[in-house]
């Protein structure tokens, strides 16, 4: 059975995993004293995101909230709280060894992937762009390195072609991550250090290039329909944007997909309809390609 009463620090910079995660630990009979989050740059823009950044304004109330300078300054921030445990989940910086040892039970990050598989920075767009039927979720200690710590807990969560973004697919990897925390919590009062990953064989789910940027209509329907909501699911930082294709004459990139004729599906009557190298697909949103 794990112990209750832990001082936990939730280390995120997205504010639906803040606004529901707290009251989970509160029911597990832990305490939340902060949450640290990571300042961003003076002149970097705002990013375009499907789901809200966590700010003064939007942060659950009742919890201090940190916003780190950069990656040197969270292990002193850390240690102002004495936390016995760190749970990091959808954060920007890989984080310094010398912050993730400072909690007593060590830190914890919730990946969007079936670790080893799909380690890196978008791996929910790189289990799409592979054709997986399921998402993953794993609960894993930190180390030096990034998605290779000891795997505390893992499950799947089964893909729908209508993911498109965050709003759709995040209330169920968000339940399905909680149900694992009782069993994360009990492995982590036990010292157990999970189960340790290979060093290698793990698909790195790195940010797209060029290769993936552009839409190939002589490729199969579903083929494009999985580039594009890949897409939907890269990072702000991805260094290059798409899928890019010619649009009635107009250079746009495309947003959303269908396999199915609009009206059977909920979608609109706006949708255009293309022939694939196997069949038809409706692209059903879209915007310029520079916007």
């Amino acid at each position: 059975m794990a112990e209750t009463g832990w001082r936990i620090v939730l280390i995120t910079t997205v504010q639906p995993i803040a606004e529901n995660l707290l009251p989970v630990l509160l029911q597990l009979g832990h305490e939340p004293v902060a949450i640290l989050s990571a300042r961003r740059p003076a002149g970097q823009p705002v990013p375009r995101l499907d789901f809200p950044e966590l700010s003064d304004s939007s942060a659950p109330q009742g919890v201090d909230v940190v916003l780190a300078r950069d990656k040197a300054s969270i292990a002193p921030l850390l240690r102002t709280y004495r936390p016995d445990l760190a749970i990091c989940w959808g954060f920007p910086w890989r984080i310094p060894l010398a912050a993730l040892e400072v909690p007593r039970l060590g830190s914890i990050n919730q990946h969007p992937a079936l670790l080893p598989r799909h380690r890196g920075p978008i791996p929910i767009s790189w289990a799409i762009r592979d054709g997986d039927a399921d998402y993953g979720v794993t609960w894993h200690r930190m180390d030096a390195d990034l998605d290779t710590g000891g795997i505390l807990a893992q499950t799947t969560v089964p893909m729908e072609d209508d993911d498109f973004d965050y709003l759709a697919i995040g209330p169920r990897l968000l339940s399905a991550a909680f149900d694992l925390l009782p069993r994360v919590f009990e492995r982590l009062a036990a010292g157990d250090p999970g189960d340790p990953q290979p060093a290698d064989g793990g698909a790195w789910a790195g940010h797209f290039g060029e290769d993936y940027a552009a839409i190939d209509w002589h490729q199969p329907a579903r083929a494009i329909h999985n580039q594009v909501r890949a897409w939907a699911f890269v990072t702000p930082t991805n260094p290059v944007r798409g899928p890019i294709a010619e649009l009635n004459g107009e250079r746009v990139r495309v947003t959303r997909t269908s396999l199915v004729e609009p009206g059977a599906n909920g979608n609109g009557p706006g949708a255009i309809r293309l022939e694939t190298g196997d069949g038809p697909i409706w692209v059903v949103a879209w915007e310029p390609a520079e916007a």
